[in-house]
């Protein structure tokens, strides 16, 4: 046989092999009915014996064409209130809601907040809670933990693989979908626009975080990007992303809703969630422009609402489908 002709085929075969095996790993067969309800799939890279349960809302005049929106939850991985805040959009914007729970006894505080770059992360000694309040404090020089290099077993890799077998399920001709995440969520989100910039993801609205991860090469992760894989030419995809810091006006000194972590570094961002949006935003902007890079990037500020997630999410909605 000609040598030419052999390569060929052998190119071809592996090629159908790894894309066989590609579509067993994601091509997750699931029913989507009208109204509210949820489906199960499979965890991803290092979490395959684990269960997401994505709780959704179907509009009942969804079309191939309608848009759709994943929500991510807080600490408490609460996706069917989270979905619930979103029926009434639903239902008068004609948008598919989808909203992922990772249970906490198979994600923890490392493997959904901080997104699984670190692990082996020990916090039974170095953290003492503030009485009376919402104040988690954190010595930093005696909690420890490791990078993890296994940018596979990154939580990141759920969110276009969920709408990818969503969109499957009701024939969607979307290419894109939308993002809405509040404290947990917005902290998971505003790290997912800035580490993972080549997702299927358009407008990325992460909300009240309680901590963030600033676009610094020179700062250890989860404070900076340092060791993480990420540099200024990956920098630059992600000011390009559509990413929304969504902040509460009232989500201040005064706000005594969620856990907020506390410690040295931390606080270097503010004591509180709005101080540390504006300054996260601030700083990512500065370097943008250090960088000579476009800057999508924007600061919304909601009068009147503190860490409240359905009032957020109300606002959400008439920002991404009224405003936009």
């Amino acid at each position: 046989m000609n040598t030419k002709l052999l390569t060929f085929i052998t190119i071809v075969c592996i090629a159908f092999i790894n894309y066989s095996f590609a579509q067993k790993d994601t091509a997750e067969t699931i029913t989507i009915n009208e109204g509210s309800g949820f489906f199960n799939i499979k965890g991803g890279t290092g979490h395959e014996t684990d269960t997401i349960t994505v709780y959704y809302h179907k509009p009942k005049n969804l079309t191939s064409k309608s848009k759709i929106l994943m929500v991510i939850p807080g600490a408490g991985r609460n996706g069917d209130s989270y979905r619930d805040s979103w029926i009434e959009a639903s239902e008068n914007h004609n948008v598919l809601i989808l909203a992922p729970a990772y249970a906490e006894n198979n994600y923890s505080y490392a493997n959904y907040h901080l997104g699984g770059l670190i692990k082996d992360l020990d916090m039974s000694k170095g953290v003492t809670f503030k009485k009376n309040s919402n104040q988690v404090i954190v010595d930093e020089d005696i909690v420890k933990f490791i990078p993890n290099s296994e940018s596979s077993q990154w939580i990141f890799h759920d969110f276009d693989r969920i709408f990818m077998i969503a969109k499957s399920a009701v024939k969607s001709k979307q290419h894109k979908y939308d993002m809405f995440g509040h404290s947990a969520g917005g902290q998971i989100l505003h790290r997912f626009a800035l580490i993972y910039p080549n997702s299927k993801a358009n407008w990325i609205l992460a909300s009240n975080a309680g901590s963030y991860t600033l676009p610094d090469t020179r700062t250890a992760y989860p404070f900076g990007v340092q060791s993480t894989g990420i540099n200024n030419k990956s920098l630059k995809k992600s000011f390009k992303k559509d990413l929304v810091l969504f902040l509460g006006e009232l989500d201040n000194a005064n706000e005594k809703g969620g856990k907020l972590l506390r410690s040295k570094t931390a606080d270097k961002q503010g004591t509180h969630r709005l101080a540390r949006g504006t300054y996260f935003y601030k700083q990512s902007k500065a370097t943008a422009e250090m960088l000579e890079t476009t800057y999508n990037w924007k600061l919304e500020i909601i009068p009147g609402v503190g860490h409240n997630q359905r009032k957020m999410a109300k606002a959400a909605a008439v920002y991404l489908y009224e405003n936009h």
